[in-house]
């Protein structure tokens, strides 16, 4: 009797979780906790967008750690700026809880949020799931976290804390790296910095010249350079959309594999486009190449 209680109890979680368009054995408790579903168990259509991007994201992610070789001790992956964490408990439930290794990091500077976020791992008996109250920057030198990553995630990471992700990823010799960018705002302040000499220099500061220009082509710029330092630093990259854009404006997906490769072609074009557009004092603080290490496993 107890067998069939259980047997319809799963059967109709599934139910529920197939009628809401979820992945089959999904925690709806977790989902819950993540205020995707409602207590009733209901999603709402913002909620429903929020999903879909996470899915996507998923999808992307698991193809990676598929084709990763294993690494002692199972698979490991960092995720930047976590926030509520939605990404890292959403992957964990559907790719490493079934999976006897492997362990997620959730890095995230507010201290609330890593506190409801251990708190909520222990509920759901997430054991391989940390998170460190850390800035990413403090991260990259943290003793208490591995020397190596499998993978590096940071969505929606605003401004800057996509930079920090990747020199985060490369200190910590990451296979690859996953990032949705958000927000860039500062090569548009280098841009801004030294618009009368560069209208005086060149007829492309025309490109910048208006404010709402000079916000969009710096979005722009800082994804090119930062996909050729990627290029440069030994990594094959991709660019694609992570949803349709009726979903998300935020919808640029950069994905780097590492193949210890460095293209001097992309060192030399981030450079040049440096130079073409006075951004030239980000060549030897965001992009600067030497000291990368390339003694990976």
């Amino acid at each position: 009797m107890k067998k069939t209680k259980t047997s319809n109890a799963a059967s109709g979680a599934g139910d529920v979780a197939a009628q809401l368009g979820l992945r089959p054995g999904q925690s709806l408790e977790l989902l819950k906790e993540l205020h995707i579903l409602t207590r009733e168990g209901r999603i709402n259509q913002d909620s429903r967008r929020k999903l879909k991007q996470v899915y996507h994201l998923v999808q992307f992610i698991e193809k990676l750690l598929d084709e990763l070789p294993p690494s002692e001790g199972g698979l490991r992956l960092a995720d930047h700026g976590a926030g509520k964490s939605y990404l890292g408990f959403i992957l964990y439930d559907l790719y490493f809880k079934h999976r006897a290794e492997g362990r997620v990091y959730g890095i995230e500077t507010r201290t609330e949020l890593v506190e409801r976020s251990r708190a909520l791992a222990e509920r759901l008996g997430f054991a391989r799931m940390e998170f460190l109250n850390l800035s990413v920057a403090e991260a990259t030198q943290s003793p208490s976290l591995p020397a190596h990553f499998d993978v590096v995630t940071a969505l929606h990471a605003c401004d800057t804390a996509t930079d920090d992700a990747i020199a985060f990823g490369l200190r910590r010799q990451a296979r690859a790296m996953v990032l949705v960018p958000c927000c860039q705002a500062e090569v548009a302040r280098h841009l801004n910095a030294h618009k009368a000499l560069n209208l005086a220099r060149t007829p492309l500061a025309e490109l910048w010249r208006h404010p709402l220009h000079t916000r969009e082509l710096g979005s722009q710029l800082t994804n090119v350079l930062r996909c050729l330092y990627l290029e440069a630093c030994g990594y094959q990259v991709t660019v694609t959309e992570l949803v349709g854009w009726e979903h998300s404006l935020k919808n640029e997906l950069i994905l780097a594999k590492y193949t210890g490769q460095r293209k001097r072609s992309a060192a030399e074009r981030l450079h040049a486009i440096l130079a073409e557009f006075g951004l030239q004092a980000l060549a030897t603080t965001r992009f600067a190449l030497p000291g990368v290490r390339s003694d990976r496993q």
